[in-house]
């Protein structure tokens, strides 16, 4: 019986000193050599001052609430009261729920309205859809694309200034071959802010 228990504390004290200290500071130490920047969150500055993350989005609002027109808009969030890292995670509404037809539908008006479309003008998917996150930094190419025009009039700027950021800040696809091009919202933004 002593034997087991001796036994027993032995292999709880290597696996707390393995798994619990060794395998924990190796994975830290490789992380932070290798891409430290991401490590540490993907921090964005500007002017000296952190304004956020590459990896999580965040709202372009005005004072009131409402949504500045002068910034793209990122995708919806249902994380918390809006991209919330303590509470991130997707609506967990299912494509036959009633209330997710309701949001996506008061969504696409609002987004028409918004970027002055017409009320048959398609929108985009990630424009009206919660990410399964609620933490998405990137939204895709039509998004930008349809949001140019407002924002290059609020700026006082052409359209085709304005496109180009777009096109200078869409990322590739992973691989080539993963999902779509996205466009980074703050990464874009900021660009905006330096231009005008």
């Amino acid at each position: 019986m002593r034997r087991q228990l001796i036994t027993g504390l032995t292999m709880t004290l290597t696996m707390i000193v393995l798994v619990g200290l060794a395998y924990p500071l190796a994975m830290t130490g490789i992380a932070q050599g290798l891409m430290g920047h991401q490590a540490n969150g993907s921090y964005v500055s500007q002017n000296g001052k952190v304004v956020g993350s590459s990896l999580i989005g965040q709202n372009f609002l005005l004072k009131n609430g409402a949504p500045d027109p002068r910034y793209f808009q990122p995708r919806p969030s249902a994380a918390g009261a809006g991209y919330d890292a303590m509470a991130s995670g997707g609506s967990n509404l299912g494509p036959s729920s009633k209330e997710l037809i309701t949001d996506v539908a008061r969504r696409v008006s609002a987004y028409r309205k918004l970027n002055g479309l017409s009320s048959t003008a398609s929108v985009p998917v990630d424009a009206v859809t919660a990410s399964a996150s609620g933490l998405d930094p990137d939204i895709s190419v039509a998004n930008a694309t349809l949001q140019a025009p407002r924002v290059a009039t609020a700026r006082r700027l052409s359209v085709s200034v304005v496109l180009a950021l777009v096109r200078a800040h869409t990322s590739n696809r992973p691989f080539g071959i993963f999902g779509e091009k996205t466009v980074n919202v703050l990464d874009l933004n900021l660009a905006l802010d330096r231009t005008s």
